[in-house]
């Protein structure tokens, strides 16, 4: 039966872990750390795959695949490599839900297809009914709640990876495996955007990466997700640029280039085309809202 084991990290603290190979209990365990405070870390040796999730701060991540920092409301899921190394930023509290692909194959079995009982890399959104039971689940873990469940973590990840059926059925490739491996390599590239739309990144360079023609990836990133690489990559950096004016004091100018855009006037109608206000309301009415925060704060006192 497959088991659920719960590491807590604390200020200051790390913890090292080395997950079993294949054959030797591999298939037992899913591993919950929990890290909370300042200071603290983990790193896992051995083949790994795992969900990351930011309840508050930002969480840097780092893997074969290159750094990811994960906001709050923001969930990576990554896949097997063979060093993962997790760390919160300033006072964060974070969850990671890892596992080795074997582990991950026994767990997603019963729900996902028989054929790709696995961990398909993406950057979600977290909605408000999957926060709330990721902090259950957290809630459980730190109570030292004997009946803290596997399957608890089993559904959250089944919600994350059920929606990607229709986007693979829209991959070329004549058998779902096909299908599915096309999708992977475009799911790379999608992550490698979304983490890093604020460089100056363009469609012969993404295709080169996932070993395609400009004119075949362009195609297949359209077919698959109903939209072209740019379309993404703007969005993107608008998404950036709104979660810039909520948690960064930079005038919008250099929030602006900061998320890629070379080009205030272009970023200012791109931004009320995406939103439907301006950059500057957005601005002045979070502004107030911190004023008003802070005088409530000290009347209450």
């Amino acid at each position: 039966m497959l088991q659920i084991l719960t590491h807590r990290l604390d200020n200051g603290s790390s913890l090292n872990l080395s997950l079993a190979s294949p054959g030797k209990g591999a298939d037992e365990h899913l591993v919950l750390v929990i890290g909370g405070g300042r200071g603290c870390s983990l790193k896992i040796e051995g083949e790994t795959a795992g969900i990351w999730m930011p309840l508050r701060g930002r969480l840097h991540l780092q893997d074969a695949a290159g750094d990811s920092i994960v906001t709050p409301r923001e969930i990576l899921v990554t896949e097997p490599e063979s060093r993962v190394c997790a760390s919160g930023r300033g006072n964060a509290l974070w969850a990671g839900l890892a596992a080795t692909p074997c582990a991950w194959r026994t767990a997603l079995c019963d729900s996902l297809d028989p054929a790709t009982p696995m961990l398909l890399p993406a950057r979600h959104i977290a909605d408000r009914d999957f926060r709330k039971r990721t902090i259950a689940l957290v809630r459980l873990a730190l109570n030292g709640d004997p009946h803290l469940s596997a399957n608890v973590a089993i559904d959250l990840a089944v919600r994350l990876q059920e929606g990607f059926a229709s986007f693979i059925s829209r991959c070329p490739g004549r058998t779902f495996l096909q299908r599915r491996s096309v999708f992977v390599r475009l799911q790379r590239l999608r992550n490698y955007i979304a983490a890093n739309c604020h460089l100056d990144l363009d469609d012969r360079e993404l295709a080169r990466m996932a070993n395609y023609s400009q004119w075949h990836f362009i195609r297949l990133f359209r077919d698959a997700y109903q939209e072209t690489p740019h379309a993404f990559l703007l969005n993107q950096r608008l998404m950036r640029a709104r979660r810039l004016l909520d948690t960064s004091p930079l005038a919008i100018t250099e929030i602006a280039r900061a998320s890629g855009f070379e080009n205030r006037s272009v970023f200012s109608r791109l931004f009320h085309k995406r939103f439907g206000v301006t950059a500057l309301s957005i601005r002045q009415g979070s502004s107030g809202m911190s004023a008003s925060g802070r005088k409530s704060s000290r009347c209450g006192a």
